[in-house]
C-alpha cells in the first residue's frame, strides 16, 4: 500500500510526463513548431537581452503573408522609447508620438529604415513608413540615453525570446527555411554566422542552445545624429 503522499508524486510524474510527451506528437493542424534558447558565450554573469528569431522560407516552401494591422507606435514618455522592440511587418507605417513636456529628435542611421524626424516638441507626432526588411535602431539625438529596435519583417513566423532566453515558435508549416536571430548588443556579422537551414516537420524541433558573445552590461553605445558624441551636459531643457 502506498500513502496519499506517494499516489500524489506518481500521479505528478505522470502528468508531467505525459505533457513532455504530447510535445512530439504532430499538431492537430498538420503544422511544426521550433524550440530554441540563446546563452552567452562569454565568462561572467549571464543577462537577458532582447531577442527575436524568424523563419525566411526557401524557394519551394510557401511563403505565408504578413500583412501591416492594427496601430503601431513609438511612444516617447519620460525618455523612454514604449515599447523598446517591437517587430512589425514590413510597409508598415510607425507613429512617433512625443508624450513628453519637451522636445525630442527621434533618427535611424542604421541598416534598416534610415530617417530623421527633426526636433518636434510635446503633443505632436510624426510617422516613418518602413519600407524595406531589417533592423533599425532608433536613437533621440537629444537624450543619449534613449534607443529602441524596430524589425521589420516579411514573414509572420516569428518568436521573440522570454525571460529565460527561450523561443517557442508554434504554427509552422512544414517546409525547409533559413532561420535567423537577432541578439541585442551582438554585432551583425556573429549574427549572421548563427543563420542555419532548417527543416521542419509536422512536429516539434529543438534546435538546442545557440551561444553568442552577449556582454554583462546593457545599454548600446551609439553616436549622435551627426556622427559625434552627445554633448556631456544632460540636463537640457529640452
Amino acid at each position: 500500500m502506498i500513502g496519499r503522499l506517494e499516489a500524489w508524486l506518481i500521479a505528478t510524474i505522470v502528468a508531467f510526463s505525459g505533457m513532455a510527451i504530447a510535445q512530439d506528437h504532430p499538431a492537430e493542424d498538420g503544422t511544426g513548431a521550433v524550440r530554441l534558447r540563446i546563452e552567452s558565450s562569454l565568462p561572467g554573469k549571464h543577462r537577458t537581452v532582447p531577442a527575436v528569431m524568424w523563419l525566411e522560407p526557401v524557394p519551394g516552401t510557401p511563403a505565408a503573408p504578413f500583412q501591416p494591422h492594427g496601430d503601431y507606435r513609438l511612444v516617447q514618455k519620460n525618455r523612454t522609447f514604449i515599447p523598446h522592440l517591437q517587430v512589425i511587418p514590413m510597409g508598415s507605417v510607425v507613429q512617433f508620438p512625443n508624450e513628453d513636456p519637451f522636445f525630442h529628435n527621434v533618427f535611424s542611421l542604421y541598416d534598416g529604415k534610415r530617417f530623421d524626424l527633426g526636433l518636434y516638441e510635446a503633443g505632436s507626432s510624426k510617422s516613418v513608413t518602413f519600407s524595406r526588411r531589417g533592423v533599425s535602431y532608433i536613437f533621440c539625438n537629444i537624450h543619449p540615453e534613449m534607443s529602441a529596435i524596430i524589425i521589420a519583417l516579411d514573414t509572420p513566423l516569428y518568436a521573440i525570446a522570454d525571460a529565460h532566453d527561450t523561443f517557442a515558435l508554434e504554427h509552422v508549416p512544414p517546409g525547409d527555411y533559413t532561420l535567423h536571430l537577432w541578439i541585442e548588443g551582438v554585432p551583425q556579422s556573429i549574427l549572421d554566422e548563427r543563420t542555419r537551414p532548417l527543416h521542419i516537420p509536422s512536429h516539434v524541433v529543438d534546435v538546442g542552445v545557440i551561444q553568442a558573445p552577449i556582454a554583462a552590461a546593457s545599454g548600446m553605445k551609439h553616436e549622435n545624429l551627426y556622427g559625434r558624441a552627445y554633448a556631456r551636459d544632460t540636463q537640457s531643457p529640452y
